[in-house]
């Protein structure tokens, strides 16, 4: 599986100053709920407390009946097995037992009133999406963090329990990431679609980051890509960026704009605070931040050309309730008042 490798560990079990996250985000068809399950580990700098690994499950309500919750358990890093760096294992991470691999994961949590079981797999993908331009990856991230998606448009199937509940789920569209670091960005928002309407095997991502460098807050800059049709649209490099217009972000909106000389890509992602459920992060360096996370999201997409120097729509894109997406930063977003809980 030529992706799997995008997928091993980086970190060397000593480091101090390291993050490591892998999650998964799905649409279920038949209840219209949307579901993030991440696997994570945090190697603090020394002075910030231990490294522990921690599991994350989150599920949204796509009825609108309010049952949106998220639960998250820490544990002792002594928890956390995955092959070493550079390991011709295998890929697989597992946090007391509860796994996940290339093209699988299962896991259980309970707590805060709330239970959730997955036992989910998927065919792997043919080809990782790279978020950043390719000289970002050299010698293993240039970047505060490094982010690539090696399962960025799957059909997952298996079964999800929440809350005594059972949920066959047969091709759900989904997506799987990787990523780690030092720091996360300052701000940043992020989207992922691959259920929209009528446009089978259409999938789309778009990050925008914001990024401090010796107390300066830089521009934010924005870099997407659309698959559609057999062609990638890949609209990630530096100067295409830097041109891009300031985006809007905000409770339950991210608004945006990526474009390069002949493509131009314009959409926005939307929910209801209700929809959202707001995790607390920490830096190695124990600063916090704050994500505020919906897969239940409305987006609307349009795809333009630049046809003899004026811009053309091309495409226009809708996926009511199916857009993933988050708006995080170093405040509480105080409107978002579901909290991603963490149990004992």
């Amino acid at each position: 599986m030529s992706t799997e490798p995008d997928n091993q560990r980086r970190w060397d079990g000593q480091r101090r100053g390291h993050y490591e996250v892998w999650y998964l985000t799905l649409n279920d068809p038949g209840s219209r709920d949307g579901y993030w399950i991440r696997y994570t580990l945090e190697a603090p700098l020394d002075g910030q407390g231990e490294p522990y690994a921690q599991l994350w499950f989150a599920r949204f309500d796509g009825s609108g009946a309010g049952r949106t919750f998220g639960i998250n358990r820490k544990q002792p890093i002594a928890s956390f097995v995955a092959p070493m760096p550079g390991s011709s294992e295998p890929f697989s991470v597992s946090i007391g037992g509860n796994r996940l691999g290339h093209d699988s994961a299962r896991g259980a949590l309970s707590g805060s009133g709330h239970s959730a079981e997955w036992d989910l797999r998927w065919t792997p993908a043919a080809k990782t999406l790279h978020q950043f331009p390719k000289f970002l990856y050299r010698r293993g991230g240039l970047a505060q963090t490094t982010v690539l998606s090696p399962n960025v448009n799957v059909a997952i199937s298996g079964t999800i329990t929440v809350d005594g509940k059972r949920f066959d789920l047969r091709d759900a569209p989904g997506g799987q990431t990787h990523l780690w670091g030092k720091k996360h960005a300052y701000s940043w928002a992020w989207g992922h679609c691959n259920a929209f309407d009528d446009v089978p095997g259409a999938a789309f991502e778009v990050l925008t980051v914001r990024l401090q460098r010796r107390g300066m807050l830089l521009p934010p800059l924005t870099i997407a890509t659309l698959w559609l049709d057999g062609e990638e649209i890949a609209l990630n490099r530096i100067e295409q960026a830097l041109v891009a217009p300031a985006p809007a972000m905000g409770t339950g909106h991210f608004r945006f704009t990526a474009r390069g000389l002949f493509e131009r890509l314009d959409g926005e992602f939307g929910c209801r605070p209700d929809d959202m459920v707001r995790a607390s992060y920490h830096d190695p360096d124990g600063e916090p931040s704050f994500c505020h996370n919906s897969c239940i999201g409305d987006l609307r997409l349009t795809l333009s050309r630049r046809v003899r120097g004026r811009w053309r729509e091309s495409a226009r894109l809708l996926a009511p309730r199916r857009g993933h997406f988050e708006v995080a930063g170093r405040d509480r977003d105080q409107a978002v008042t579901r909290e991603h809980v963490t149990i004992e």
